[in-house]
């Protein structure tokens, strides 16, 4: 259903998600400010290096801020817009200007989400816009936006400057050639860093359909046969090795489940050899006792090169057949699973969870295992650091729930930065300074109570910005 929408002033208020007593105001103030401007760590996100290595100007406002962003497509979807009318799984041209009337004209269903925060941080802050979208004014601030991005001050790099990045890391397949961040590591006027991510969710589970395909592509980009399970070690090693010659230092993985227990070297052989005549060839027993094999195996291959291993289970991909077979993954239908580390991970941690040098970051979209599980892994593993709130609870909320419920058990220092895990370019400041400000409104609460002082408050929000995502990270 269309809506009617008032035209309201766009104007972020500049207190937003600091606590409403004025004393612990003022205190969150002070530590905020300390960090508003610090440089950007993304060490975790989905920005296309070729992007940034490019520096194109972006085709139209709707291609960069709606279409891409599986965050907005699923709650305009759950309102009744069609996938289609936003931009994806077109055979042709898409209307631009139709996909940013849809936004406009649904801009009261984001009332009160993160989505509709950083909106409205990024229209105001990057875009200059002083009214929030609605049905009357779309077209107008369409052309508003348009308009500055056929402005050099817009093109990916000059952006890329004027967020205040430092670093940004990609996530990329086991197979790619990292030419994008070549280019950009060997431009002299280029002064970022821009990191690709080992990711090969897709080498854990023999039952997918292009898991043959898959091993095979990592073979040949190895040059080492991946027919069996050996080689296809051996083919991991290899690429984890040209992306570190690249600059990574992280891997990504995301799995059903954080099972870790190990197989024989004949098992897994066996159960890899059945899987490469066909995915009928295994049962579902023995693709789960694969994947939990590969994930210990994962860990092991971090302690060797030194890779940081981020993982993030319990999430249920694709949820809604139809729409992946029309208009494939990302489209805003993974959905969170119940969550669980401590048993799952015994037996890597029991292996590798006081190795030097290893570093484990866990996810979660189970926000209930922060204080029940992630947080007391953390607090005696070496290895283990807890992952920032993410996809469905990176939010100013859950923030401030991961803080209270993380802090009693491991502290600051173990744990990740923020992560903004973002596709949409331009959302990474606004992501960032909501981060901050949500953490400097935790912070805040502990100095009014007397836990902590405000150079301890201060000190701390410096190194969660800075020192904190370097060192888990090894940036």
């Amino acid at each position: 259903m269309i809506r009617t929408s008032t035209t309201t002033p766009l104007a972020p208020h500049p207190d937003r998600l600091f606590p409403a007593d004025p004393g612990a105001r003022t205190v969150a103030r002070t530590v905020y400010e300390a960090v508003a401007d610090a440089p950007i760590i993304s060490p975790h996100g989905h920005v296309d290096a070729a992007l940034i290595a490019d520096d194109e100007p972006f085709p139209d406002p709707a291609a960069l801020l709606v279409t891409p962003d599986h965050y907005v497509l699923r709650l305009l979807h759950a309102n009744g817009v069609g996938l289609d009318e936003l931009g994806r799984g077109a055979a042709g041209p898409v209307d631009g200007r139709a996909v940013w009337r849809h936004l406009a004209e649904h801009w009261d269903d984001f009332l009160g989400t993160p989505v509709r925060y950083w909106f409205e941080t990024e229209l105001h802050d990057v875009f200059g816009l002083r009214e929030a979208p609605s049905a009357e004014n779309a077209d107008a601030q369409y052309d508003q936006l348009a308009a500055s991005l056929r402005s050099p001050a817009f093109r990916p790099r000059a952006l890329f400057e004027r967020f205040g990045i430092e670093v940004l890391a990609t996530t990329d397949d086991p197979t790619a050639d990292l030419a994008a961040h070549a280019r950009l590591a060997a431009d002299p006027t280029f002064h970022g860093r821009v990191l690709p991510t080992f990711r090969a969710d897709a080498v854990f589970d023999p039952s997918r359909s292009d898991w043959r395909h898959v091993v095979t592509s990592i073979g040949e980009a190895a040059g080492i046969d991946a027919g069996t399970h050996d080689g296809l070690l051996a083919a991991l090693r290899a690429r984890r090795q040209y992306f570190i010659e690249h600059g990574a230092t992280a891997t990504d993985t995301g799995v059903l489940d954080a099972g870790s227990a190990p197989l024989s070297a004949a098992e897994r052989e066996r159960i890899h050899a059945a899987a490469m005549h066909g995915p009928d060839g295994v049962t579902a027993a023995e693709a789960t006792a694969y994947r939990h094999d590969m994930l210990y195996r994962w860990a092991e291959m971090s302690v060797d090169d030194g890779l940081v291993m981020q993982l993030h289970p319990g999430v249920v991909r694709n949820h809604h057949q139809p729409t992946l077979d029309r208009f494939g993954p990302d489209t805003g239908h993974d959905l969170p699973a119940v969550g669980s580390f401590t048993e799952p991970l015994r037996p890597l941690l029991n292996a590798f969870g006081t190795a030097p040098g290893f570093h484990l970051v866990l996810f979660t979209v189970d926000e209930t295992v922060f204080s029940r599980e992630i947080g007391p892994l953390a607090g005696f593993y070496p290895a283990v650091h807890a992952g920032a709130p993410w996809w469905f609870i990176d939010t100013p909320a859950a923030i401030g729930r991961y803080r209270a419920a993380v802090t009693d058990s491991a502290g600051f220092t173990k744990t990740s930065g923020f992560i903004d895990d973002t596709r949409a370019y331009c959302s990474i400041p606004a992501r960032h300074d909501m981060a901050r400000r949500a953490d400097a409104a935790y912070l805040a609460s502990l100095v009014v109570t007397h836990e902590i002082t405000e150079e301890d408050a201060v000190r701390t929000a410096r190194r969660i910005v800075s020192d904190i995502p370097r060192a888990t990270f090894k940036l």
